[in-house]
């Protein structure tokens, strides 16, 4: 983060800590509950946020040279990520064109391209039809026009970002998609990080219900009183939104210990956690020493699955410096595990009990107003699109 942005926010925290108070809204906020649970609701939101808008899938460091690939299903679509060799990365369906086998498999490098596992075809890293067995079988098939089929997917700044949905023919302007919050995620130089581990799990929760968790800290006196409680000022949070996307900057305690210090030197990054809502399913959280990018996929309305990425400005090549990651790792996980994921399990669990139509969310979580609102108005603008979409189909054929 550049450095007068972080005088900026951190001039603004410091007001809020002298007001004693924190970013608010102009009033209460109520969230359908059947938002958690309803199936209908639930499709849309598959159909629209995770078919037709940009997932941020990857970092570039997770696909570092030529014929690095890696597989991604969380989506429900099965996708394959490659850098080609003229360095470019592309996104594919994981799909033979042949009868529907999956060509790739994990992570890894290819020097060979991929050759799908049930009959041999052949493919490169550009996605094209190189070689098949038996070829005069299939004399008339053009293999130029029976590549895997492409996904549109753009990497910038160190992310790779891919729409699952092979209709769409490209990936949406990321300067106008992210709505103004480009320049600032560029400037972490995400680029030059070095993926350390990744953790998976599935919990019984709605994928919101995940992303809730992240944004407020009305919650750390309580839920985190013996945790990360007393490492945070309780209940004080500065958030700014970016389209559908947004911004929320947690100050630890220690914010207080450069307060007097030259302002053009204020270490916001040290003294704060900043968190990153990318929508609509990916949280990145920049810590002290490291980044986490934290992404939920629904597996229905009350199951999702999620990943834990730990990036690293240096490679971890010592035992030493393993053993610090591991264990740094770890102590993030058992705060959400044992913390934050039980309570949101019976949340996800009482929202079937019938004992309210709505949650509410006070003047002081503006961040869960701003994405749940975002996630209601995002699903309709797409739906409205869409309609417009075909209405203008329909009327081209008709002429």
């Amino acid at each position: 983060m550049q450095q007068s942005l972080q005088t900026e926010l951190a001039g603004s925290l410091f007001a809020l800590i002298d007001a004693r108070s924190t970013t608010l809204t102009d009033g209460l906020y109520q969230n359908p509950v059947s938002n958690y649970i309803c199936r209908d609701w639930h499709a849309r939101e598959i159909d629209t946020l995770f078919r037709r808008y940009p997932l941020m899938l990857a970092l570039s460091c997770q696909l570092p040279e030529p014929g690095s690939f890696l597989t991604h299903d969380h989506s429900g679509v099965p996708i394959l990520l490659v850098r080609g060799e003229d360095g470019t990365c592309r996104a594919f369906l994981n799909v033979c064109r042949h009868r529907g086998a999956r060509p790739a498999e994990g992570c890894g490098q290819t020097r060979k391209g991929f050759i799908c596992p049930y009959h041999g075809w052949v493919y490169d890293t550009q996605g094209t039809l190189t070689a098949l067995p038996n070829r005069d079988a299939f004399r008339e098939l053009d293999r130029e026009t029976h590549g895997l089929t492409v996904l549109p997917c753009l990497e910038r700044d160190g992310l790779v970002w891919v729409v699952p949905n092979g209709d769409q023919p490209q990936v949406p302007d990321i300067d106008g998609f992210l709505a103004g919050l480009a320049p600032e995620i560029a400037s972490y130089g995400l680029a030059g990080y070095h993926h350390y581990d990744r953790r998976e799990m599935q919990h019984q929760m709605n994928w919101k219900v995940f992303i809730d968790t992240f944004l407020e800290p009305y919650h750390f006196a309580v839920l985190h009183k013996n945790t990360v409680g007393p490492i945070f000022l309780p209940d004080t949070c500065l958030v700014h939104g970016f389209g559908p996307h947004l911004r929320e900057v947690l100050p630890r305690r220690s914010i207080e210990s450069i307060r007097n210090q030259p302002a053009q030197s204020w270490d916001l990054i040290t003294h704060s956690a900043v968190v990153y809502v990318l929508f609509p399913n990916t949280v990145l959280v920049v810590q002290i020493d490291h980044m986490e990018i934290w992404s939920v996929y629904p597996m229905g309305p009350d199951r999702c699955r999620w990943t834990l990425d730990f990036f690293i400005p240096e490679p971890a090549t010592s035992d030493k410096s393993r053993g610090h990651w591991d264990k740094n790792m770890q102590l993030t996980l058992d705060t959400v595990l044992d913390e934050d994921f039980v309570v949101a399990e019976g949340i996800q669990r009482g929202f079937h009990a019938g004992a309210q139509e709505h949650v509410v969310y006070g003047r002081n979580e503006p961040a869960l107003v701003w994405f749940e609102r975002s996630v209601a108005e995002q699903v309709r603008a797409c739906e409205a699109a869409a309609r417009v979409a075909t209405r203008s189909r329909s009327a081209t054929v008709s002429v």
